[in-house]
């Protein structure tokens, strides 16, 4: 046995005796042990939030504070919050067709862009021949020219549009601030942002950005899964609510809120508005490091979104030649917990359709996998993931070399 060999062997065995290491916080990010706390809390508050007894109102009590945690953490006022089941929900219901805005008709049009995610790509309601999708450029970012042109063509009409503040996969974050400056010039469009992805990882200010909707989930910044919310402007409705029911939600999401885990995702709010530039900046100097390991182990890689702005936490990047399904099961036999792109689709591996509107090859594509960090990323979990990816390349040489 070689000497490598050995060596490869004995980190093996020592690898297999760490903690894993969970690097797919995009997926969805553990749940923090204060939250946790915050949870179980809850769970022994008796009382409906919509009775009028003392344990109602204690409910009540609880439900406003969560409310008010989230909305300080995007820059909204709490009146603005309406709790949801998860991003998935609270997109469908901006998208039916019946978000208004005062003094605008109904929108005719929906303008999306092509790296959206399903929930909103395949989530609305508007006539196929109403919706029009927005390119990107190479680097991931909506082509704010080819958006500007549709608005003047759509002069006469109410425009809706929905892009989302980051994406999944890449990480690329889009410009928000530019397209509702488009959207404002013409005067009867309405924007809406997926931000799941950008909440608690980037600074996110609802107001200042000017945005009529956002949506996001609260499993993706440590809260409880199965919880999310939708955040209104002022003078910006839905024309007719989305769950009928007992008024509950501003009588627009009617039904007896799941406080406990609402609770545990305005404990997770409060927390990523407290730690957020520090985090983001040691997650970002993590990523960078890791993105600079890859590159070492493998020149040729390529890194999406690379020279644009990205979440501090991602890095998502392909091996030409390598395929990303195999790659998945050989890191997590290595005990590294990573995905290939988006995790909405049933645990299938199937081409990016994000990376492919960005003008990526099927088979640089094939190779692509998402990296994504979180509040417990620790310093040891990257060369851990470096000597799996390691194995996982060399493996791939020997194969092209046998080959040849």
């Amino acid at each position: 046995m070689s000497q490598d060999v050995r060596q490869d062997t004995r980190q093996d065995l020592k690898d297999r005796g760490a903690p894993r290491a969970y690097l797919d916080h995009n997926a969805t990010s553990p749940v923090r042990p204060e939250v946790a706390t915050a949870v179980a809390g809850a769970l022994a508050l008796p009382g409906n939030p919509s009775s009028v007894h003392a344990e109602g109102r204690a409910a009540r009590a609880a439900l406003d504070q969560a409310r008010a945690q989230l909305a300080r953490l995007v820059g909204a006022a709490p009146a603005q919050v309406v709790f949801t089941s998860g991003g998935t929900e609270a997109a469908n219901a901006v998208l039916s067709g019946a978000l208004r805005r005062s003094g605008l008709p109904a929108p005719t049009r929906l303008l999306i862009g092509a790296t959206e995610h399903p929930c909103v790509s395949a989530g609305h309601r508007f006539p196929d021949g109403a919706v029009t999708v927005l390119p990107v450029t190479e680097a991931g970012l909506i082509d704010l020219g080819a958006l500007a042109n549709h608005l003047a063509a759509l002069s006469d009409e109410t425009v809706l549009i929905s892009v989302h503040a980051a994406n999944n996969e890449t990480g690329i974050v889009q410009p928000l601030a530019e397209i509702v400056a488009l959207a404002r010039a013409h005067g009867r469009a309405l924007v809406h942002s997926d931000a799941v992805q950008a909440v608690a990882k980037i600074p996110l200010d609802f107001a200042a950005l000017g945005l009529d909707a956002l949506t996001l989930s609260g499993h993706k910044f440590a809260a409880p899964k199965g919880v999310g919310a939708l955040v209104l402007a002022e003078g910006v409705t839905l024309e007719a609510a989305f769950l009928r029911g007992g008024g509950q939600e501003s009588r627009l999401r009617c039904g007896t809120e799941a406080l406990p885990a609402l609770v545990g995702m305005g404990a997770a709010a409060e927390i990523a508005a407290r730690v957020l530039p520090e985090e983001s900046a040691r997650l970002a100097a993590l990523r960078d490091a890791l993105e600079a390991g890859v590159l070492a182990i493998a020149p040729e890689a390529v890194v999406f979104g690379a020279g644009v702005a990205r979440l501090p936490n991602t890095l998502s990047f392909a091996v030409p030649g390598l395929d990303a399904p195999t790659a998945l099961i050989r890191l997590d036999l290595a005990g590294v917990a990573v995905s290939s792109g988006s995790a909405c689709a049933s645990g299938k591996v199937a081409r990016s359709p994000v990376l492919a509107a960005m003008g990526v090859s099927p088979a640089l594509a094939a190779g692509a996998l998402r990296v994504s960090l979180g509040w417990n990323t620790r310093a040891e979990d990257l060369p851990r993931f470096l000597r799996a990816f390691e194995r996982v390349i060399h493996t791939l040489y020997r194969r092209q070399g046998e080959a040849a």
